[in-house]
This record gives C-alpha cells, sequence and structure tokens, in this order.
C-alpha cells in the first residue's frame, strides 16, 4: 500500500541505549515514534514519549490501548529488557519469573496490542530485541532464557502473521556499551575483566547503540518485506562458531 511504512512505531525501553537511538535514528529518517518507559530521558525524546510501568500488566494494557486507539502504529520495536546475574544455584524462582515476565510478556501484550490494526492495513514491522546472550553465558540463566524464548516466540508469529503482511524479526545485539551494560558489566571490575570481554569479541571493542540502531531500522523499513523470522546478530563478531537459534 502507498502509505507502507508512513505510521507510527512504537518502542519499549525508549529511555536510553538502544530504544532511545532507535528512535533517535527513526526521526532522523522523518518517521514519528512512542517511546514507552518508566522515566523520561534526561535530555529529550525524539518524539512523544508517555512514561509507564511496564512491569504492572494493568497499566501496560491501558497505555497500549490509548497509543492504538490515538495513533496508526505499523511499527513495534520490543526492546525492553531485564538482566539479573546469577550463577544457576543462586537464581531465585522470583527473580526467573521477573525477568521472564519483563522480556516476555510485555511483548506479547505489546504485538496483541497493535495486531488487529495492522491486520486491517494488512501490513505491520515488529522487531523483538534478543541477545548474543540467547546463545549461553555464564551468570544467565533467566535472561537466556529469556532472550532465547523471545527468539522462539518470532520465529512463531513470524509464520503466524506472513500471509497477513507483517513482519517479524530480531536484531540479537553483543556488548554494546549502554549504560545498563556498563553497570552490569564494567562499573567496579577490575580491568581485568574488561580485557576478557574484548578478548572474546573478534572486533575487539564494544558495540555502540547507533549501530544496534541501524540494524532495528532495515527491519522497519518497507523495503525488508521479504525478511521474516530471521535472527541478525550485532555482536562483532561474537556469535561465529555457537549454534545458532
Amino acid at each position: 500500500m502507498n502509505d507502507a511504512g508512513k505510521g507510527t512505531v512504537l518502542i519499549t525501553g525508549a529511555s536510553r541505549g538502544i530504544g532511545l537511538a532507535t528512535a533517535k535514528r527513526l526521526a532522523a529518517g522523518g518517521r514519528q515514534t512512542i517511546g514507552l518507559a518508566r522515566h523520561a530521558p534526561a535530555d529529550g525524546f525524539p518524539g512523544e514519549f508517555i512514561s509507564a510501568d511496564l512491569a504492572d500488566r494493568d497499566a501496560t494494557k491501558q497505555v497500549l490501548e490509548e497509543i492504538v486507539t490515538a495513533h496508526r502504529v505499523d511499527g513495534l520495536v520490543n526492546n525492553l529488557g531485564l538482566n539479573v546475574l546469577q550463577l544457576v544455584e543462586d537464581v531465585t524462582i522470583a527473580e526467573f519469573e521477573r525477568v521472564i515476565d519483563i522480556n516476555l510478556r510485555v511483548a506479547i501484550q505489546c504485538v496483541q496490542a497493535v495486531l488487529p490494526d495492522m491486520r486491517a492495513r494488512r501490513y505491520g514491522r515488529i522487531v523483538n530485541i534478543s541477545s548474543r546472550g540467547a546463545l549461553g553465558r555464564q551468570f544467565r540463566t533467566s535472561y537466556a532464557a529469556a532472550k532465547a524464548g523471545l527468539i522462539g516466540m518470532t520465529r512463531t508469529w513470524a509464520v503466524e502473521l506472513a500471509e497477513a503482511g507483517i513482519t517479524v524479526n530480531v536484531v540479537a545485539p553483543g556488548a554494546t556499551a549502554t549504560e545498563l551494560f556498563r553497570r552490569n558489566n564494567l562499573e567496579g571490575r577490575d580491568p581485568a575483566v574488561v580485557e576478557q570481554w574484548l578478548s572474546e569479541i573478534p572486533m575487539r571493542r564494544f558495540g555502540e547503540p547507533d549501530e544496534i540502531a541501524a540494524a532495528i531500522c532495515f527491519f522497519l523499513a518497507p523495503e525488508a518485506s521479504y525478511v521474516t523470522g530471521q535472527v541478525l546478530y550485532v555482536c562483532g563478531g561474537m556469535s561465529v562458531g555457537l549454534a545458532t537459534i
């Protein structure tokens, strides 16, 4: 259709890091964006920003209903995530459930909210943000389960929605220099820890949020109309040689 790709893009976890970088890149290209997160970016948002606690299922349902009533959403980026670093013997069921809930339940609610209009117009772009961690990494029992689950859901949705003109794909970042990554992995750590990280990346550097955003924007583009159910690892080569899912 001639207005394909001209609607609004909804981004969760949009207040910083990859979500904010994606919003900025889209805005620079003339796209309208809506950002969802608990707190607004300190330096403003390049579109409409809505503060919402997506950990609250009822609040999530309400804000999504308001968005799809007021906007024509033809792009969705499920970027919100949560990582709790624990060895398997330290994993608590409460923390496991919280990680699964934030990474998977929120994505399901968002997809269910935007689908009716996407189906009616026979056009939509859904991008789910997984992680190279889905392939396995120490301290990430809950996170790896959630991010691998997101890949499985993506492939399922891609099959279910292909005939409706809706594509569903995954961008799986590797070590990216976001605030979350720095806090979880670098701050207060011995310099040898940083060197160990870099030694595992063939490019010998951390990614930048805008590099991940570029891959997301590819999947969001109308031109990516024959690509669905795919996983794009943007990881500096960290996923090479590992089993692909």
